[in-house]
């Protein structure tokens, strides 16, 4: 099992704005075995709370697979960070449960 870049990319004072692709920012590739999925984090600005939700897509060809609104924090860079907190077993059970 590997993620090439998901940690690496969010080192302190790396965290930038989500935007980045249709899917949001791209954190990373995740792999086991045969599979491989790039990883991409969605922010959503919600204006009603002052607050921006997140989400996580995991692509891999034409077959994508997305989570709920999982995060929701003041800022885009805490939704990052709090991506950072997931290691590549939880992110693999997120793919496999979707």
């Amino acid at each position: 099992m590997c993620v090439a870049g998901l940690a690496a990319r969010l080192k302190a004072g790396s965290v930038g704005p989500m935007a980045g692709t249709e899917y949001g920012k791209h954190m990373g590739e995740l792999k086991r075995g045969e599979q491989r999925w790039d990883v991409y984090l969605e922010g959503q600005s919600d204006t009603s709370l002052g607050a921006v939700r997140g989400r996580i897509h995991f692509v891999n060809g034409q077959l994508h697979k997305v989570t709920g609104w999982i995060f929701l924090e003041w800022k885009e860079k805490d939704i990052q960070e709090r991506f950072g907190e997931f290691s590549a077993v939880e992110l693999l059970h997120f793919v496999e449960a979707l």
